[in-house]
């Protein structure tokens, strides 16, 4: 039997004439977690696409345990043993935990035969659950609603789904990018649990030291093309970054601004029922302010709440020293606030939509012309922007859909830039995004500072939190732990605080 459980041969597919695989090959063992790195852009996600069936190739062949799987549908692909945990969360609100698990396998999970094999059985669809919930060591219960969890448990139920195919070879496409240091602990020794069976682990993500701590080898693509395979005891960070840009970035992180300005957002006692409590801070003109902490810490509720989109109930917050009660997104644009989702996709943009429709959503009314709509004002306006945060695009009328996730959460800056705010509030703003956009949009994070912007970024990655910010708001179970200065704050410090 050959140690190799997936093979990959010269895989080629092009899209309105242009290349988005170039006669790529892959190989995967059994039980080796293989590392697939890339730009966005380079092509990974049209190589996953086509091993689970979501994407015809043009050329090229793909074989599991030798039989090939070429032209295969997507449910066909999940029979024969490849399962994928994709970057975007793929669930149905309405439906419970347990039924977005099993979700098209209700009969099979039900375990009934005969003739009640038409029939359903809740209760063992979540007793089911139930178990594999806890042996991964997650407390979310089954019988709860998707559209009340939060994006991480979200995505421990994503992950949760894959692993009850007993699938052979598991794609893992940035799935720790919306989920705590406790719970990557929790995939990896997961991964590890199937490493052991023999189960063969493709895995993508732009966290190099997740790369560098799980992976076995490491593959790189770059336009499309096949750049090399190396152990990753072979390779390091810079050669690694090289291989995947070609070319290398001497300084991750830009240097810190020189000074602050006048205090733009002050909030005092800020508390709301269940979610946090006493929290005060201040950001000045100039500033990052950095929001640390775990997952349940309260981060993105005070963002939500100070964008108004959820109440507080008690405390104060102050836009230039004026106390403000926002109720709606529409108001905290209006004083001057622009907010970047964690949920890119959800709450971000609207994937069908074009890159101009998307940008102007929310400065609409600056390209008004009496009754009407300045297209051209609009247009030029998305133009500028574009070429400013350096997207790449076809033109302004493309679907946003078909961009990578780093030019998505750039146009996704860009629409809240194009209303001009004062303020910013950036959740997870390089989530998902490759380590090149990374350092375009830690550039232009820098860059709106020193023009005076007053800027909150919330993180989860330590070493981004460490780079970027002037002062750090260590929050924990929703109560503030400290506050830390830029030479002050280590990552032990910080996770000190973050579990207090």
């Amino acid at each position: 039997m050959s140690d190799f459980i997936l093979k990959v041969k010269g895989l080629s597919k092009s899209f309105s004439g242009v290349k988005a695989l170039d006669n790529v090959s892959f190989e995967l063992k059994r039980g080796e977690v293989h590392a697939l790195m890339g730009e966005n852009g380079a092509g990974k996600s049209t190589f996953m696409k086509s091993l689970i069936g979501l994407v015809t190739p043009d050329t090229g062949e793909i074989l599991l345990e030798g039989k090939s799987l070429t032209g295969n549908d997507v449910n066909e692909t999940l029979k024969k043993g490849i399962s994928m945990i994709h970057q975007e969360i793929l669930i149905v609100p309405e439906l419970t935990v347990a039924q977005n698990i099993f979700l098209g396998r209700e009969k099979e999970a039900s375990g009934k035969s005969g003739l009640l094999a038409g029939w359903l059985n809740d209760s063992v669809i979540n007793t089911k659950a139930e178990q594999l919930l806890t042996g991964m060591g997650v407390n979310i219960a089954p019988k709860a609603k998707m559209k009340y969890l939060s994006v991480a448990q979200m995505q421990m139920v994503e992950i949760a789904k894959a692993i009850s195919n007993n699938a052979r070879v598991i794609i893992m496409d940035e799935p720790t990018s919306a989920i705590s240091d406790k719970e990557v602990a929790v995939l990896f020794r997961i991964i590890r649990d199937l490493k052991a069976k023999g189960v063969g682990i493709i895995y993508i993500s732009h966290k190099m030291d997740e790369i560098f701590e799980i992976s076995d080898t490491i593959t790189v693509l770059r336009d499309g093309k096949y750049i090399g395979t190396k152990s990753a005891f072979d390779l390091d960070r810079s050669s690694l970054i090289s291989m995947m840009v070609g070319r290398e970035i001497d300084q991750m992180f830009p240097e810190p601004s020189q000074g602050n300005g006048e205090e733009l957002l002050s909030v005092e006692n800020l508390g709301s029922n269940g979610k946090f409590s006493n929290i005060s801070f201040k950001v000045r003109a100039g500033e990052i302010l950095g929001l640390a902490g775990l997952m349940g810490a309260g981060r993105t509720e005070i963002a939500r709440t100070i964008f108004g989109l959820d109440s507080f109930d008690e405390g104060q917050i102050q836009i230039k020293n004026d106390a403000v009660r926002i109720r709606t997104p529409r108001e905290a644009i209006r004083k001057g606030i622009g907010y970047v989702s964690e949920d890119r996709k959800g709450l971000g943009f609207i994937p069908r939509m074009s890159v101009k429709d998307n940008m102007t959503l929310s400065s609409i009314g600056n390209h008004r012309k009496g009754a009407f709509i300045d297209q051209r004002s609009e247009q030029s306006a998305t133009e500028r922007m574009i070429a400013d945060l350096r997207i790449k695009t076809s033109g302004t009328h493309q679907k946003v859909t078909y961009l990578s996730g780093g030019n998505q959460q750039k146009v996704v800056i860009g629409k809240v830039l194009l209303a001009s705010p004062e303020i910013i509030i950036l959740d997870e703003p390089t989530r998902g995004v490759d380590v090149g956009a990374k350092f375009e949009i830690y550039k232009l994070i820098r860059n709106l500072a020193d023009q005076g912007i007053a800027i909150i970024m919330i993180s989860s990655e330590l070493p981004e939190i460490l780079g970027m910010s002037d002062r750090i708001l260590v929050l924990s179970k929703g109560k503030q732990t400290a506050m830390l200065s830029r030479a002050e704050a280590t990552q032990e410090l910080i996770m000190k605080y973050a579990v207090a």
